[in-house]
């Protein structure tokens, strides 16, 4: 879930509830983010392996979001509470904007301070964008209209997924 909203906090339970796995919020839309870090992360659930009958449970991921405007440092002190990191590369609200390359130096720096940390771009992805992408350090990709309006939508999944992969296997063949 990428939380879009004014007040995360009150989404929580109810999206634990619907069997959420991952629970995605903006930095600047919350005025305690420890607290709600700590709130995600207890609010586990309980799952039925339907295959093999156990129940087991897991724990909801974080993943904490920035808007182009907020500096990457305001991030920096959750980094190591949360799953993943969330660099916005258009302006939250609706689709088809155009990529903003200034963004990278976010994902780099990200990269760099915390080299294990998944690290998500969202905005005006696509075939032509990717690649600034990969080597800034991204490995988690958000693209709907490159693909939505492609002629060969598997095509561009398949190729933004190579660029991801790659750019990871280098970094980790560079450590």
């Amino acid at each position: 879930m990428h939380m879009m909203v004014s007040r995360p906090e009150q989404w929580v339970k109810p999206m634990a509830v619907a069997g959420a796995n991952q629970y995605t919020f903006h930095l600047e839309a919350t005025e305690n983010p420890g607290a709600l870090i700590k709130d995600i992360r207890e609010n586990g659930m309980k799952v039925r392996n339907q295959w093999i009958g156990f129940i087991f449970h897991c724990f909801l991921k974080v993943g904490l979001a920035i808007k182009p405007g907020t500096t990457v440092e305001y991030l920096a002190p959750w980094a190591n509470q949360i799953d993943m990191a969330l660099v916005m590369t258009v302006e939250p609200g609706f689709g088809g904007q155009k990529f903003m390359e200034d963004m990278m130096p976010k994902v780099h720096w990200l990269r760099t301070q915390f080299p294990s940390l998944d690290i998500e771009v969202d905005g005006g992805v696509g075939p032509d964008t990717i690649h600034k992408c990969a080597e800034a350090g991204a490995n988690m990709i958000v693209s709907g209209s490159a693909i939505m309006r492609s002629e060969d939508p598997r095509s561009v999944i398949n190729l933004l997924r190579n660029v991801c992969s790659e750019a990871a296997q280098k970094r980790s063949l560079d450590r």
